[in-house]
């Protein structure tokens, strides 16, 4: 299944999308996509109610608004420096462990709404990400059963404001957690819809031209590593996410430097997951 949520900020409500590209409104089924949803089994019980009751769920217009694809979850946990030539375009060394971030979940938007770069920002970056939705509670979770845990995949864009992440005091979460900072969609897809997720095209344009190109096969740390090793150190609750960090072309990497000015237009996907599109817009204060 791919799952959808749709309406206005803050009025969201459950869909889903069908293979044919058909938005549908399942807020007759009674339960939105969050911790409950996913950690009781919602997805097979959702799809038992499908089964009987699709020809009576109202269309949604493709028009519509698409929110995040899930409830704000209990927390984001992001993986740094996850492909090799992303670290070596970085100036950092290859870790030999994951290295793990935080993300404020508060920075969650749709897959389609502006990009607000903050204020004061000179450095606001990019980042594609294939991101992971825990689907049952994870606790040091051995590698072969980490799956297990995975409800599905979403599309992520890990934006980033280098300065405040890089050259100010402290931890990266600085440059990682302003508002519209992650942008997540257009769908969750069920894990049965994603054959290997080690192995997916990824991409980003910004202006129409290709700055990020690569494969999910390039990560240092595939994602059953990903959330084994995450799991040793935090429990995973249903519907977090694990952002699996970016491959190379973001805009720290060229020379000189190259970030968002307002009024750029960034569009990436996923093989898969579809694809979203940001324009980037000062801040202003209201």
């Amino acid at each position: 299944m791919k799952l959808i949520r749709f309406g206005e900020v803050g009025k969201e409500k459950p869909g889903v999308q069908l293979e044919n590209g058909t938005r549908l409104d399942v807020s007759a089924f009674g339960r939105d996509y969050n911790e409950d949803f996913f950690g009781t089994d919602g997805l097979a019980q959702l799809k038992d109610w499908l089964a009987k009751n699709e020809s009576s769920c109202p269309k949604v217009d493709n028009n519509v608004r698409l929110g995040a694809p899930l409830v704000r979850p209990s927390k984001i946990v992001c993986v740094g420096l996850n492909y090799a030539k992303h670290a070596a375009e970085s100036g950092m060394a290859v870790p030999k462990e994951p290295v793990l971030f935080f993300k404020a979940t508060s920075a969650i938007v749709g897959p389609n709404d502006d990009v607000i770069i903050p204020k004061g920002s000179e450095k606001t970056d990019w980042e594609v990400e294939l991101a992971v939705v825990i689907g049952k509670k994870a606790s040091y979770v051995s590698e072969a059963n980490a799956l297990d845990h995975v409800a599905g995949y979403v599309l992520h864009n890990d934006y980033s404001e280098r300065a405040f992440q890089i050259e100010r005091e402290g931890q990266w979460v600085k440059g990682k957690s302003c508002d519209t900072f992650a942008p997540i969609g257009p769908f969750i897809a069920t894990k049965d819809e994603i054959k290997d997720p080690n192995n997916l095209h990824l991409w980003l344009k910004l202006n129409g031209e290709t700055v990020q190109d690569s494969s999910t096969s390039d990560f240092i740390f595939n994602v059953q590593e990903v959330v084994s090793y995450i799991s040793q150190f935090m429990t995973l609750l249903p519907g977090d996410i694990i952002s699996t960090g970016t491959p190379f072309g973001v805009g720290l990497g060229f020379n000189p430097p190259k970030y968002l000015k307002p009024g750029d237009v960034v569009e990436l996907g996923i093989e898969g997951l579809g694809t979203s599109k940001q324009t980037a817009k000062a801040y202003s204060g209201k």
